[in-house]
């Protein structure tokens, strides 16, 4: 992946996530309060989030425990299969914060050894934040629920949130074409 695209992928997703928070969209404000509990998102975020992790095992290497790369995927299949059951509160979550993670790697990957181009860390910042807010997300996944439910509490909190995701979002769009 080209440093454009790494950048300009995270813009893209701030954007989409701000505006809507930032115009007040009811809807969406409904949709993103029911996402943590939502069966529908647990099976959309989890299952694709699952998906990449799987593929990413089977695509191991010698070096990386490739040789036990069946049992890996069989033990991780079956941990997948049964969080649906076992687990099934606050899934949706935990797949966000599994994509989350999956998708850190491409993009801190375009960033290595770019050091002539410190714009890059604009990038690089966000998605090391984002790093540590999907592992503590991941422990604590009712988390979710309290910063929706303390978002939302306030009508000014929702619009100034999603006007700062939303600048954000513009000023990595502005600097993935400046490389």
């Amino acid at each position: 992946m080209s440093l454009t695209a790494a950048t300009l992928i995270p813009g893209l997703i701030l954007v989409l996530l701000g505006l809507p928070l930032a115009l007040n969209h009811s809807g969406f404000a409904a949709g993103l309060k029911a996402m943590p509990r939502s069966t529908t998102a647990a099976y959309l975020f989890f299952g694709a989030g699952a998906a990449w992790f799987l593929y990413a095992i089977w695509h191991l290497s010698p070096a990386d425990f490739g040789d036990y790369r069946t049992y890996l995927f069989a033990g991780f299949l079956g941990v997948s299969v049964m969080a649906y059951r076992c687990v099934p509160d606050f899934l949706a979550v935990r797949g966000l914060c599994t994509l989350v993670l999956m998708g850190a790697m491409p993009l801190l990957n375009a960033a290595y050894m770019e050091y002539d181009k410190p714009q890059r860390l604009l990038m690089v910042t966000l998605v090391y934040l984002s790093i540590s807010a999907a592992i503590w997300l991941g422990a604590q996944p009712w988390r979710m629920r309290d910063f929706l439910c303390w978002l939302f509490a306030r009508p000014g909190r929702a619009r100034s949130f999603g006007g700062a995701l939303a600048a954000y979002g513009l000023l990595l769009a502005g600097v993935a074409f400046s490389y």
